[in-house]
């Protein structure tokens, strides 16, 4: 089965995208929201490029390698903005969450 040698690679992406959609809800309900746009934006962004890549890779796509440079791209972007919201918890879980889902995904473009 196609999607057994990315299995760490899956959970990492569905780890990711759990992380960015906590932190996308969580976002929403602070008090500042308009301070956390590019958060919230970049939270959807890298949701949805885990989830489709997590799908892509179980059915054995053919471009696992050029889905998870963009992806890689994305989350990192992700991280970085989560990163600078440092009095925010949930900020910092999802920038975690999306280097370590870059690093993962960068192993797979190499």
């Amino acid at each position: 089965m196609p999607h057994e040698k990315y299995q760490s690679l899956i959970e990492t992406l569905h780890e990711c995208m759990e992380a960015c959609n906590h932190c996308y809800d969580a976002c929403l309900k602070e008090d500042n929201v308009k301070m956390l746009a590019e958060c919230i934006r970049l939270d959807r962004e890298c949701a949805d490029i885990c989830s489709y890549l997590e799908q892509a890779l179980g059915r054995g796509t053919p471009f696992a390698s050029q889905l998870a440079a963009v992806c890689a791209e994305i989350c990192e972007a992700c991280g970085e903005e989560c990163k600078k919201h440092d009095h925010h918890e949930h900020c910092q879980k999802c920038a975690e969450a999306c280097f370590k889902c870059a690093e993962e995904c960068r192993k797979l473009t190499a």
